[in-house]
């Protein structure tokens, strides 16, 4: 409910510490918070249901103190059941909880809850400790009796706050409430003596404090609500995301904050001869020569054997526990975490000190009023060899090369007895990969084929721990899956023969090992196959919008520092012959605010690329998006590719080698090693059919369907063994499939075509129409299709003016598209008639189709029969180059072949339309088109 977040809100922006009663305290407001009015009785129903929100403090002698009083209209039963219930959270080790007004305000008539003797019970109990928080919370709650829909919810209090750690400073953070909340009546106002030295200041260009006296004390206002927040670009910096609050503090600067916090990370008699801790201390120095092998023992001891625990209760909001009781309980929270390791490296004689940050909004920490609110977090700045380290003990993984790498926090401040400045934090890319891909990829068999593959992706630091922390709790299906889904971003996964995760504790690393095969890697283009290497350039994006006047002079932000490697060798087909490289073999030094840097060899067989890109967090100023943009165009224009000779064979043809040789034995192994891997699982068994039929062992391929079939019987299944059988020549089996597919999907349009097309075979031609023509009448989007596929069927059983006249009907219902064009084409030429009106159809479909091979391959048998034997080897040949394994494609022109007496060529085209569709001759026989 809007009411119970604003109260969450404000208590957790003025947290600090006191001592306190653990029980509400029942008491009038203060006489320095002013009053909100209800509106008028007859106004409230037509209000917004949060009628009041009004926030003020009073900084005062160390102490703050936050009122809050909000009215909301039960407008819902909703938010009946919502607020029928009130909870006010509060840390009693920190301050006092203050009840001033319990209303139901009902028909203008004001219940007092309290009066009636209701009151608050505390639950006692630590409620975030699921997100390892020991925060000492407690929740005063009462149920509102007798609340109903309709009425107004009145609730009043304070709750105050005094933090000895501060040394007398106060600092608050005030909420200013956005437009979006809809308040009827909003306020927030912060008021102190005149005479004490208190900054404020708000971030917001729309909020515009207003300051004024009462009496003896100074006054702030900020008129609210705030309009909605204006929207900002993406991939703006941080400190341009202006937050919507009023900060004020008593703090003259941050050297103020510096002196004061730097006592709590004393780290002298922290440590004593002879404990559990200086003896490990010592283990270490024993163990390690080098002072920052040291360190990084040090920081793995404090990262591993002490847990992450938050604690805030009893003074722990700022005030770490000692060395020696956090290494006891072996539980501590980032401050317990810090002073335990600067103890542990003073002791080894490494100047450390602890350094402040934010752990989110480091970014504006200079535009920020000093104070220790300012920040969330506490590390630790060693210094070796000169060197600055960031030695953090909340994270994991962190090992000796790590220590250098710069945490994504912006802005520090060193806590020392004599003060220190805000400072930024040095930004560089990460010493060792984040992330590192090995990919291996064997392309020896042929480039138009299913591609065994072996893979490493290593994964460090956090994510590493996370990986392993997941992969400990799952069990062997799930396992493969985090495999197949990290695989999965650099490569198709495919099939998995065979896979490992497991974590190198050592370099703190997660390593996924998988290899199998995987599928399409390259493209049929302009006569060549073609694979594209890039990772580097396309798994980057810049895009940067700048074109609204308020946007123009906003910087680019880059990320957090960062480091990625993929390296990929590919092992190609004939020692790698005529293959090429285009596009970038090396990349630009930066691109889109990165550092890049490319090797790309072509030696022995054996084609190598590593892409390395370093984020390093860098900003692009506004005047250089217009280049970065244009460089990044043009390394996108220029991907490297890997293009194989004009000669690389196609599947066919390493169909017809492999019948010779063992070209396939290592993808067949693979096929098989997933299978015994695991044999209930259909997808080895799926691929090695779809592989067996795309090298037209269609024989081979129906054990595997069968299986499929036998487990999970589907009409994709069924059409594909009927398919299968067609090509074997066997139609009674075929035509069972096709039976058992209509058995359960009548409405299939696969199902009829290969029906049609089987009774066609079978002689039923008045069958096969008859199914047609009662689909035809009650067709949609179909329409067109069904018609073509009746031409078919009638043009197949020379029934040639019925044909024609039914592809002449499937072109009127679909007019602008390319397929029934080509129908009408096809069948004037299979026929032999109208071959002038056919040339134009195919012309035609060839203009509007977005693949043009069928139309191509259509055109050219309209240019044999009409004996323009040129023309028709022409298209041949370009259909061919857009997919060389077009049956008809290469048959006509092994026929033309052998014609001009290239009859080894003419035999070779032959055989593989014949290879491709067995039944391919009974077609060109039926048409009287003989080699």
């Amino acid at each position: 409910m809007m009411m119970r977040g604003f109260l969450l809100a404000a208590t957790a922006l003025v947290a600090t510490q006191a001592h306190a009663g653990d029980t509400p305290i029942y008491a009038p407001a203060p006489a320095w918070a002013k009053q909100a009015a209800l509106p008028a009785k007859d106004k409230i129903a037509s209000a917004p249901p949060l009628l009041i929100a009004d926030f003020q403090q009073k900084l005062e002698e160390g102490e703050l103190w936050a009122y809050v009083d909000t009215a909301t209209r039960i407008a819902s039963t909703q938010m009946l059941n919502q607020a029928g219930t009130i909870a006010i959270p509060w840390m009693p080790n920190q301050g006092d909880l203050i009840i001033h007004r319990v209303q139901i305000v009902r028909d203008g008539e004001e219940i007092d809850l309290l009066a009636k003797g209701e009151r608050f019970a505390v639950l006692r109990r630590e409620q975030e400790l699921e997100q390892l928080k020991l925060t000492g919370l407690l929740t005063a709650t009462m149920t509102a009796e007798g609340l109903r829909v309709g009425d107004v919810l009145r609730l009043t209090a304070s709750i105050t706050r005094k933090d000895q750690a501060l040394g007398g400073n106060v600092q608050t953070v005030a909420v200013l409430i956005p437009e979006e909340a809809s308040p009827g009546f909003a306020r927030v106002r912060l008021l102190w003596p005149k005479d004490e030295k208190v900054r404020f200041k708000t971030f917001r260009d729309d909020a515009r404090p207003v300051t004024s006296t009462q009496g003896e004390y100074a006054v702030m206002e900020v008129p609210v609500p705030l309009p909605k927040t204006p929207e900002l670009p993406s991939d703006a910096p941080m400190r341009y995301q202006r937050p919507p609050i009023a900060e004020a503090s008593t703090f003259a600067d941050w050297r103020a904050v510096s002196r004061t916090m730097a006592p709590l990370y004393r780290t002298e008699g922290k440590i004593v001869d002879g404990d559990a801790l200086a003896e490990r201390t010592d283990a270490i120095m024993r163990a390690h020569a080098t002072p920052l092998a040291r360190a990084a023992a040090a920081l793995r001891l404090v990262q591993d054997d002490v847990r992450y625990l938050f604690r805030g209760m009893d003074g722990g909001n700022y005030v770490p526990q000692s060395p020696a009781e956090t290494w006891t309980l072996r539980y501590g929270d980032c401050k317990a975490k810090t002073l335990l390791l600067l103890a542990m490296l003073h002791r080894m004689g490494i100047e450390a000190e602890a350094v402040l940050v934010n752990s989110a909004l480091g970014d504006i920490a200079p535009e920020r009023l000093p104070s220790a609110g300012a920040f969330d977090h506490v590390i630790v700045r060693a210094v070796i060899d000169g060197r600055p380290l960031w030695l953090d003990g909340t994270t994991t993984g962190t090992r000796e090369a790590d220590l250098a790498d710069s945490p994504p926090f912006r802005h520090v401040l060193p806590l020392r007895e004599d003060g220190a400045d805000l400072a930024p934090l040095p930004m560089h890319a990460n010493a060792r990969p984040d992330l590192s891909v090995d990919l291996e990829i064997d392309q020896s068999a042929g480039v138009d084929l299913p591609t065994p593959y072996a893979i490493e992706v290593a994964v460090r630091g956090v994510t590493a721990e996370m990986l392993q922390a997941a992969a400990l709790q799952a069990n062997d299906d799930q396992k493969e899956e985090m495999v197949r889904g990290i695989v999965g971003r650099t490569i198709d996964a495919g099939l998995i023969a065979d896979h490992s995760l497991a974590y190198d504790a050592e370099e703190a690393i997660v390593r996924i090992k998988a290899n199998g095969l995987t599928t399409d890697r390259w493209d049929y283009e302009q006569g060549r196959f073609r694979t594209t290497l890039d990772r580097a350039v396309t798994d980057l994006s810049f895009d940067p919008d700048r074109a609204r006047a308020a946007w123009k002079a906003i910087p680019v932000a880059t990320g957090a520092p960062s480091t990625t490697v993929y390296r990929t060798r590919i092992k190609l087909p004939n020692d790698g012959k005529g293959f090429t490289l285009e596009g970038d073999t090396s990349l630009p030094a930066r691109l889109a605010g990165i550092d890049m840097t490319r090797k790309a060899t072509l030696d022995g067989g054996w084609l190598t690329v590593e892409d390395r890109w370093e984020s390093s967090g860098a900003e692009i100023a506004p005047d250089a998006v217009p280049a970065e943009r244009a460089a990044f165009a043009k390394a996108q224009s220029r991907l490297l590719r890997a293009i194989a000779p004009a000669d690389a064979p196609p599947r066919w043809r390493l169909a017809l080698d492999a019948r010779k040789t063992k070209r396939f034995a290592r993808i067949m192994d693979l096929f098989d090693q997933a299978q015994k891997h695991d044999p209930d699982d259909l997808a080895a068994y799926r691929s090695r059919a779809a592989f067996l039929d795309g090298i037209h062992d269609y024989r081979g391929a129906i054990p595997d369907v069968d299986r499929i079939i036998a487990k999970e019987p589907d009409v994709g299944a069924y059409l594909w063994r009927a398919r299968l059988h067609v090509n074997n020549g066997d139609d009674a089996k075929a035509m069972a499939d096709v039976e058992a597919a209509a058995a359960l999907d009548p409405e299939s349009i696969g199902v009829l075509s290969q029906r049609v097309w089987l009774l066609g075979e079978a002689g039923k031609i008045d069958e096969a129409i008859a199914l047609l023509d009662e689909r035809i009448a009650s067709a949609g989007k179909d329409k067109a299709a069904l018609l073509s596929m009746k031409s078919d069927a009638l043009a197949r059983a020379e029934r040639t003016d019925a044909a024609i006249a039914a592809a002449d009907a499937a072109v009127a219902a679909g007019p602008a598209s390319a397929a029934p064009l080509n129908t009408r084409c096809w069948q004037k030429a299979t026929l032999g008639v109208s071959l002038d009106t056919a040339l134009k159809d195919c012309t035609k479909a060839i203009e509007l189709a977005e693949y043009p091979a069928g139309p191509l391959d259509s055109r050219a048998l309209v240019y044999f029969r009409m004996g323009r034997m040129d023309d028709a080897r022409a298209d041949l040949d370009a259909a061919l180059a857009i997919d060389p394994s077009i049956d008809a494609s290469l048959y006509l022109r092994g026929i033309l072949r052998r014609q001009t007496g290239d009859i080894a060529g003419g035999d070779a085209d032959l055989a593989a339309a014949r290879l491709i569709n067995p039944r391919m001759e009974e077609d060109y026989r039926r048409w009287g088109i003989l080699r």
